[in-house]
């Protein structure tokens, strides 16, 4: 029996140690993709925030839902340590002016169709912080559905600047789970 590390199996061309070497790197420093989780009819993916700076109170939280059944759902608030608060906002702009309401009735998620909470527009609100959101963290949230219960799922924490969660492609089911 031979060992695939001999001597005569170890002469391989600069070029392929080099993607060798390279596909192990990508393999393990690789961020995690985007959890999903399914509760109900609807399957939850890309949720993630930003990082705050020391001292910041507040920070954003984003996600993509998609209803895959019959009847509509709404997304109608959350909670987590992490804040002291968890509410559904949304922004937009008004004459010029970029406004931010809590959206006091939830978000309705209709059926068929895709929501995406995202930086500008619908979005989590994490209000009383009591730690800094730090890059590469997973804070964990609980979503509360009108329809579909409670919800734990993670949110990925990216950089300060960052406007979408690293890794759009892929799925990863640890982390999330349904009530």
């Amino acid at each position: 029996m031979q060992c695939w590390h001999n001597s005569k199996d170890m002469n391989m061309t600069p070029i392929l140690r080099f993607f060798a070497y390279a596909l192990l790197v990508v393999t393990f420093t690789a961020p995690a993709c985007a959890e999903e989780v399914k509760a109900g009819n609807l399957v939850i993916t890309q949720a993630w925030s930003r990082a705050t700076p020391g001292g910041a109170k507040i920070a954003g939280g984003y996600l993509t839902i998609e209803n895959k059944g019959s009847a509509p759902d709404r997304l109608i608030g959350g909670s987590g340590d992490v804040a002291g608060k968890v509410e559904v906002h949304e922004m937009s702009m008004n004459d010029g002016v970029m406004t931010m309401r809590q959206l006091d009735k939830g978000l309705p998620i209709e059926a068929g169709k895709t929501v995406k909470l995202a930086p500008g527009g619908y979005h989590l609100m994490l209000l009383d912080l009591k730690t800094p959101l730090k890059q590469g963290d997973k804070v964990p949230v609980t979503l509360e559905f009108e329809k579909a219960g409670k919800v734990k799922l993670s949110l990925d924490v990216q950089g300060v600047g960052a406007q979408a969660p690293a890794s759009a492609g892929g799925h990863d089911h640890s982390g999330m789970k349904k009530m």
